[in-house]
């Protein structure tokens, strides 16, 4: 099981974990079911604990690592970037709202209910800080260390990122299935499983469609800036893709994509400033998942995701995703701070959102690598077109001087 998938570690999971609960249910033996809850309790309060040092491992180093990057195209390409994960949420909320109180039963997921197979004990590990506590520290740290120039407190968190990474990839991903397992026992245990699998495939019909339809808008504008077929540029864009499909990371498709970008005759410069950085800051397809898929919890769990409170919550996951490691995973366990401090997740919504995430994960990433490629297209254009006008006006000036 070392070098199988995540995704395929995780269906693993779930397939035995509902077989638990099915089995368990039928010889009315709740003992190994209780034996379960009180993993998942405690691997939930460690996984509470983690999650702001999480936070301030990944946003730290990854907004003081804007800091040394030239000015005006690090500032115009931020600015898109964020612009487009904005409007990836705003469209995910708006075909959720449309959709999922249509095709999802309210109520389904009775919180209630799956807590009331009580746990053998529990242990309480509280955090050493608030999730808004450490999303704040970070960002004024970030901030403040992306001004200052080799300095000894920007290599601390560096490595203390490194260590994030390396407890989310050697302890959290490795555990998370059979976390996720346990949850899917006890919901199988109490009869909820069928509707609520049922509803997770409608999820991901809408899911995939509103990726797909992003992208298709993402090359309407670029095409249309570019004065280029839209379906061309998107096409040059499919190995790309499919890479990320394949590696789950946006870091390790960086080559691919490059030549991609290059494919689209955008400048050389531009595809190598713009790729790698959009590669850490675009996450418009994990946008999309995680917008969508919080909707859908919140829906099933009897709550009504509303404007203002999903509105803040989408501002807030392009700050708190920056840098998010290339493991598989890595983002949503970014984003489970702002899940539990914003849309009140808890012990059974938080696997549930790392088991949907989980199982769309490449996806996500090629939605974020694809859309890359219209960010460079955008950027060359701003870029050129400036450092173009700004010739003609030289121009214009040596020609008046000659005159004289």
């Amino acid at each position: 099981m070392k070098n199988t998938s995540l995704i395929l570690k995780i269906f693993i999971s779930l397939i035995v974990g509902i077989s638990i609960g099915i089995f368990f249910k039928y010889l009315n033996i709740d003992t190994p079911i209780r034996l379960l809850g009180t993993f998942s309790e405690l691997f939930g309060s460690f996984l509470s604990f983690v999650i702001p040092l999480i936070m301030i491992g990944f946003i730290v180093p990854g907004i003081a690592s804007l800091g040394n990057k030239s000015g005006k195209a690090l500032l115009l390409t931020t600015i898109l970037a964020y612009i487009s994960t904005l409007a990836a949420g705003f469209l995910a909320f708006s075909v959720g709202s449309f959709f999922l109180p249509k095709l999802l039963k309210v109520n389904t997921l009775n919180i209630s209910s799956s807590s009331n197979i009580s746990s053998f004990f529990t242990i309480d590990i509280p955090p050493i800080m608030s999730v808004m506590s450490a999303l704040v520290f970070s960002f004024i740290m970030g901030v403040s260390l992306s001004k200052l120039k080799n300095s000894i407190i920007s290599s601390i968190f560096d490595e203390f990122s490194i260590i994030v990474s390396k407890i989310i990839s050697s302890v959290l991903i490795p555990i998370v299935p059979i976390y996720i397992g346990a949850i899917f026992a006890k919901l199988s245990f109490n009869g909820e499983i069928f509707t609520t699998l049922k509803s997770f495939a409608l999820v991901y019909i809408i899911l995939f469609s509103v990726q797909g339809i992003y992208l298709l808008i993402q090359y309407l504008v670029a095409g249309s800036v570019k004065n280029e077929n839209p379906i061309k540029l998107l096409k040059n864009m499919l190995p790309a893709y499919l890479t990320a499909v394949g590696t789950q990371s946006s870091s390790a498709t960086i080559p691919v994509t490059v030549q991609c970008v290059n494919n689209n005759s955008v400048s050389e410069e531009v595809t190598d400033f713009v790729i790698p950085l959009a590669a850490t800051i675009h996450l418009a397809g994990d946008t999309i998942t995680l917008v969508l898929t919080s909707m859908a919890v919140m829906y099933m769990t009897g709550r009504t995701p509303t404007f203002s409170l999903i509105l803040p919550f989408i501002f807030m996951l392009g700050i708190t995703m920056v840098a998010a490691p290339g493991v598989p995973g890595g983002g949503v366990m970014a984003a489970l701070g702002i899940l539990e401090s914003m849309l009140g997740f808890g012990s059974l919504e938080k696997p549930l959102m790392i088991a949907l995430h989980a199982a769309q994960d490449s996806f996500g990433t090629a939605t974020n690598v694809t859309g890359d490629g219209a960010i460079a297209i955008l950027m060359d254009k701003i870029l050129n077109s400036n450092k173009n006008k700004s010739e003609a006006l030289d121009k214009d000036l040596n020609d008046v001087s000659v005159v004289k």
